[in-house]
């Protein structure tokens, strides 16, 4: 349970406070306003909450089987996946369709620092022992990081192949789509 209020509070809190330091895009006066019985999951937003949860859900739920068949320390790295998979998500998401190369690493300091200060804190969590004893988790091996490491990125990658598919032409959402939300 504790690691579930982490995730909750640490994960999606402060990252999400600091996305509101995020400048608008450029182009973002020049959109029509959306009607008011338009649906906040309209344009494709409800699409991308269900598939980027179904990745992320899977992603943790295979290091967590994967993982304990290996003899691995499975619930300290599923529990990381999960956490550092969301900070890999809000970094992608600071644009619809811009990449974070393009939009600059480094333009939302706010973001940087709570995205830092969360990976500071997943990090203690697993490397300090008295905070192991209070979450349960046990201190990753290398190799155990380096794997958590790559796992969490996925989401990351993903959002940003999306990005560069609506770029590029693909999942246009057309204009009666957008008329019914």
């Amino acid at each position: 349970p504790i690691q579930i209020l982490w995730v909750n509070l640490v994960t999606d809190g402060l990252p999400g406070l600091a996305l509101a330091a995020e400048r608008a895009e450029a182009r973002v006066m020049a959109r029509p306003p959306r009607p008011p019985s338009e649906s906040l999951f309209a344009h494709g937003l409800w699409q991308h909450v269900v598939w980027v949860g179904l990745l992320m859900g899977s992603v943790t739920l295979g290091t967590m089987l994967w993982g304990s068949h290996a003899g691995y320390h499975w619930r300290s790295m599923t529990f990381s996946v999960l956490a550092l998979s969301q900070m890999g998500h809000v970094l992608a998401i600071r644009s619809e369709d811009v990449s974070l190369f393009r939009l600059g690493v480094w333009s939302n300091p706010p973001l940087l620092g709570a995205v830092g200060a969360t990976l500071v804190l997943q990090v203690a969590i697993l490397y300090v022992p008295g905070l192991n004893s209070v979450f349960g988790t046990q201190p990753l091996t290398g190799f155990e990081l380096l794997v958590t490491l790559a796992l969490s990125s996925v989401v990351f990658v993903a959002v940003e192949i999306e990005k560069w598919v609506k770029r590029k032409g693909g999942f246009r959402v057309s204009q009666g789509d957008r008329r019914r939300g």
